[in-house]
């Protein structure tokens, strides 16, 4: 399978069988702890990565030859090896996709493109979109998620908002935390502030536990990890 891939049992979202809609590493950020390695092609661009009749037909064919697989899905998942929401075809995938089967559909975004309101409309017909936000500041933003350099932190933010005022399914709200970078008891309470404002159903609390693009980036402890999490409510989990 070339888009296709798993399943994959994860923390967040149990077993999920993945879909890629991008080549490999192209993505509008180039996160220090990101577990591909660095990004190859950054870019903000949206066009067809990846054709959508090849992506239905390998998923078609996938589920046709793993029918125990199937019943056991929590998740089909546009994640993968870049930035899913690149991909202009995104939203007429999403309803291909609920044409042929009733698995929910997730997508893992790292929530750069939200603030154009075309984007938004077309990821209305998944079931759960798992975005993230590590940072609130611009030079925080910048030095954990090291975007292309058009985007900025507010707008992200602002995507955000309007996301949750548009989109009727779960919005599960990651957030990566890098020992010194944007760990700091401060900026935590900044995006909590901003958390309120966005209103997801769920907030992830997450640290790198794998290999990362870059060989001095460590996890924050579980012990401050539970401190934040209390600072951030209930609907908070560390994972």
């Amino acid at each position: 399978m070339k888009y296709i891939y798993g399943p994959v049992k994860s923390r967040r979202l149990g077993l999920s069988l993945g879909v890629t809609l991008t080549p490999y590493k192209i993505c509008s950020f180039n996160c220090v702890y990101c577990q591909l390695g660095k990004t190859e092609a950054q870019t903000r661009e949206r066009k067809e990565y990846v054709q959508v009749e090849e992506i239905i037909s390998e998923l078609r064919l996938w589920l046709q030859n793993n029918e125990q697989e199937t019943e056991k899905l929590d998740y089909i998942t546009f994640s993968g090896s870049g930035e899913p929401t690149l991909n202009i075809k995104i939203g007429e995938l999403i309803a291909e996709i609920k044409k042929i089967t009733s698995i929910p559909l997730a997508v893992i975004t790292n929530a750069s493109l939200l603030n154009d309101p075309l984007v938004r409309k077309e990821l209305l017909g998944a079931d759960l979109i798992v975005p993230s936000l590590n940072a609130i500041t611009l030079p925080i933003f910048q030095s954990i998620n090291r975007p292309q350099n058009s985007i900025d932190i507010k707008d992200i933010i602002n995507g955000l908002m309007n996301l949750r005022r548009e989109f009727l399914g779960k919005i599960w709200l990651e957030i990566m935390l890098v020992k010194g970078l944007n760990d700091g008891l401060g900026h935590i309470r900044k995006i909590k502030e901003f958390v309120d404002k966005i209103n997801p159903d769920k907030i992830q609390l997450n640290s790198p536990v794998r290999s990362t693009t870059e060989s001095d980036v460590f996890s924050v402890d579980k012990k401050r990890l539970e401190k934040f999490r209390e600072i951030l409510g209930d609907r908070c989990e560390v994972i």
